[in-house]
């Protein structure tokens, strides 16, 4: 009998649901790739959890920055609600225009400038659900800054941005979930810096740059260099970027501009114009729920944090503030479309 993906089963050694995953074409040969980490034909346990239940909400938390001093501060935020950040912690070293990236459970930050000394190579995580500093999780393969971070449960993604003076095309990951040393997963078709990136729960998405309003993505489970996606309407660079499962918004730009562009992540094509931020601004972050996609600080200096509803489209509102104001900071969430 062939057993399709998406079929369930009562696992009765356990006593838990359990979920057949494999490829979209999985006909029973061991051949087939699998999902993630998972071998091809696998029953995996379906999860009873959810950021609600961890945390009482989903979390987004915000890290490093700059104003004129750099910094090591995490804010967190609860983003079904409004209100302003609270501490959650400090990074290991103070840093800007690092990545990041998470799971429901651990938030990482990879790369990024610190002072003094230029670009680092340090990557860090926090358990989201709780509060405290991050630690030491292991090193990328160079030093970097203006990068980008994105991926799923599973795996996390980190773009290079700038190594050394010029940009880099290079992509790592990293599994999430355990400890180490960043690995080449491939190449992004253009060499950039201060792209924008975001995921669903199969591809991670790359915008954007300098002087570049390209598109691209890979298929988070697999090794291989990025594929054209579309464009953004204009050039964004050093923008924030958010996504549910279905949709991926990308905010502002270097010029400075207050524009907020979407894409629908699980197909081709050119990005459409969602709505405006408050003010024209570039060096922001953004995080997510399923629902709530939320862009964080900026240049100019400021300490905004303001949201707007994923699937509809329309200007973002107020949200409340960080607890400082600063630019170039990173943020992730344990409920984003990758997730």
């Amino acid at each position: 009998m062939t057993i399709k993906p998406g079929a369930f089963r009562f696992n009765t050694d356990s006593m838990k649901l359990e979920i057949f995953r494999g490829s979209a074409n999985y006909e029973g040969t061991a051949s087939m790739a699998g999902i993630g980490t998972l071998a091809a034909g696998q029953w995996e346990e379906i999860q009873a959890t959810s950021p609600e239940v961890q945390t009482g909400g989903t979390r987004g938390l915000f890290g490093g920055g700059l104003d004129p001093a750099y910094y090591d501060t995490i804010d967190y935020i609860t983003i079904s609600t409004t209100g302003n950040a609270i501490d959650f912690g400090n990074l290991t070293i103070a840093k800007r225009t690092a990545a990041a990236c998470s799971s429901t459970i651990r938030g990482i930050w990879a790369g990024g400038a610190k002072t003094p000394g230029g670009e680092q190579n340090i990557i860090e995580y926090i358990t989201i659900s709780s509060t405290g500093d991050a630690q030491d999780f292991g090193d990328l393969s160079a030093t970097v800054r203006n990068n980008n971070g994105s991926g799923n449960q599973t795996r996390g993604l980190i773009y290079f941005g700038e190594d050394g003076p010029a940009g880099s095309n290079t992509i790592e990951y990293i599994t999430i979930s355990s400890t180490g040393d960043s690995k080449d997963f491939g190449d992004t078709i253009s060499t950039s810096s201060g792209q924008a990136s975001f995921s669903s729960s199969t591809r991670s998405i790359i915008a954007g740059g300098a002087s570049s309003n390209g598109i691209e993505f890979v298929t988070i489970s697999t090794l291989g260099n990025a594929a054209d996606f579309g464009d953004l309407p204009q050039v964004q660079r050093n923008c924030g970027a958010c996504s549910n499962a279905v949709r991926g918004l990308v905010a502002g730009d270097n010029s400075p501009l207050n524009v907020i562009s979407y894409i629908i992540t699980a197909t081709l094509g050119n990005a459409q114009d969602f709505g405006d931020l408050s003010t024209n601004r570039h060096e922001l972050t953004g995080c997510s729920s399923s629902v709530r996609g939320v862009f964080v600080g900026g240049n100019p200096t400021t300490n905004t944090i303001e949201y707007v509803q994923i699937m509809s489209t329309g200007n973002a509102v107020d949200f409340g503030d960080l607890t400082a104001a600063r630019r170039q900071l990173v943020a992730l969430s344990n409920g984003h479309g990758g997730l």
